[in-house]
């Protein structure tokens, strides 16, 4: 619930921070994925972490040091300290995330017992996304935006409590030997490619700096592979992939997860800074794909014991892109209700596939490896998240800058502050506001169809995405988990 709530406060805040720090693209970019890089990094290492020295430790662990992230972004100076603290943030939540999942595959037995408390789990996730915008909404329109840091503090605070009395101790006590090499590889690959990928968005695909990047990341996930493979105590058993019910599940989990992992982070500018609402109008406008999730997701494990896994999860993805295609057709003048339809199919399609997809990764897996198990399937979808917002924000800022560079008005101004338009529509309103009122109207105008148009692109490329997992599960996914062998 707080992890859920801290991703969609931030993203409503923003707008806010990046007039605070004046901000770029770019760093509001990395203002989130040093949160996720931290966590994709680092989850498949703290599962096996968990599996042994105890998942409940872990969760205590990984909570205080959420707590701590958090306070040190609220006090935060600059935009590289934020980010920074963001790091620290994502650290906490790749040590609490796999012991979630893992607590619960550990606690239900029952196949059935297991996939309906995975739904409610799924469900609390939903509803975390919905819940947090709203908060945010609340305390940014009555406080500054450190506020949305300093809530999670006495989150975490009732978290470690509940967790002290209502969770039980568990581990595997044959646990695997830990593998440092293959975090380190992971980790690095991961960082490379991000990086890659959101300078081009700044730069050029073509620029060499950006080239050198991606081929280093490609490089070192080819490396990471083969030592996986050769490893005698990997940290991503690869033969788990022989489960089709781990296969089909994960790969169209990552790919809807890249998909509309950047869906907060496009919307919450696109009516702040485009349309002029407030953050607490803004989280009222998202709440409803959010509340869909939570219906459709606690609903999915009995669909998907009526029609089959297969068919459910392909449903969700295939609603999920559908949304996304619907919200590809907005406008600078769009209004707020032709775009609630498209966050219900959107929400109810996230909330079908999410929870019976969870179901069939943990079910695939054995019991002893349930924190290895819930650490790949959060893994792959950080994963989703990382590229997604690298990527497609990559191909918002790529159109951003190429329309604002068109404008007329800006070769009548000083070069800092063209460039400062080029980097952020939040900074072309701040110049637009010191300059006189046409070439004021020609910038604020501009860059809002620039930002929409980068938005529109992003979207239809999601829904694209999402089209192919929805192929992916069909061909791949099994209709019944097959539990594993070992």
């Amino acid at each position: 619930l707080v992890l859920g709530m801290d991703d969609s406060v931030l993203n409503l805040a923003l707008p806010s921070i990046a007039e605070d720090f004046q901000a770029t693209i770019t760093q509001m970019q990395w203002a989130i994925n040093a949160y996720l890089l931290a966590t994709a990094a680092l989850l498949l290492l703290m599962g096996a972490l968990g599996d042994r020295f105890g998942r409940k430790r872990l969760f205590f662990i990984g909570t205080i040091l959420f707590a701590l992230g958090s306070l040190a972004a609220a006090l935060s100076t600059s935009m590289g300290m934020l980010i920074a603290c963001r790091a620290v943030m994502g650290l906490g939540c790749a040590v609490i995330w796999p012991q979630t999942l893992s607590i619960i595959r550990a606690t239900f037995d029952d196949p059935k017992e297991c996939a309906s408390a995975i739904g409610v789990w799924a469900g609390v996730t939903a509803l975390a996304y919905g819940l947090g915008p709203i908060i945010g909404g609340v305390l940014l329109a009555h406080f500054a935006w450190t506020s949305v840091f300093v809530l999670n503090i006495p989150l975490s605070i009732i978290g470690l409590a509940g967790g002290y009395f209502l969770v039980q101790e568990s581990m595997n006590t044959d646990a695997i030997k830990l593998d440092p090499m293959g975090a380190v590889l992971s980790g690095a690959a991961l960082f490379s490619l991000v990086y890659g990928i959101i300078e081009a968005g700044r730069l050029s695909w073509t620029e060499s700096s950006v080239i050198i990047w991606l081929a280093v990341g490609v490089i070192l996930l080819v490396l990471f592979v083969i030592w996986e493979l050769r490893s005698d105590h990997p940290m991503l058993p690869m033969r788990f992939f022989k489960n089709m019910s781990f296969t089909g599940a994960t790969v169209p989990m990552a790919m809807a997860a890249l998909a509309s992992g950047a869906l907060l982070f496009f919307l919450s500018q696109y009516f702040q800074s485009v349309q002029g609402y407030g953050p607490l109008r803004t989280a009222f406008l998202l709440l409803p794909g959010a509340g869909m999730s939570f219906v459709t997701a606690s609903a999915a494990p009995y669909l998907a014991n009526a029609i089959g896994t297969k068919y459910t999860v392909s449903l969700g993805l295939f609603l999920g892109g559908l949304g996304l295609f619907l919200m590809s057709l907005l406008t600078t003048g769009t209004q707020w209700y032709a775009l609630v339809g498209a966050f219900l199919v959107q929400g109810a399609g996230y909330g079908l596939a999410f929870s019976p997809a969870s179901a069939s990764i943990m079910g695939s897996l054995p019991v002893k490896r349930a924190g290895i198990g819930s650490a790949m399937d959060n893994t792959v979808q950080q994963i989703g998240y990382v590229l997604g917002v690298a990527g497609l924000g990559a191909a918002l800022n790529t159109i951003y800058r190429d329309r604002v560079s068109d404008l007329q008005a800006l070769a009548s101004l000083p070069q800092e502050a063209s460039e400062a338009i080029r980097d952020s529509i939040q900074a072309a309103h701040i110049v637009a506001g010191d300059l006189p009122f046409d070439i004021s109207q020609q910038i604020v105008q501009g860059s809002n169809e620039a930002f929409t148009s980068g938005v529109e692109r992003a979207l239809i490329i999601g829904a694209s995405v999402m089209l192919a997992a929805t192929l992916f599960s069909l061909l791949v996914l099994p209709s019944k988990i097959r539990p594993s062998d070992e």
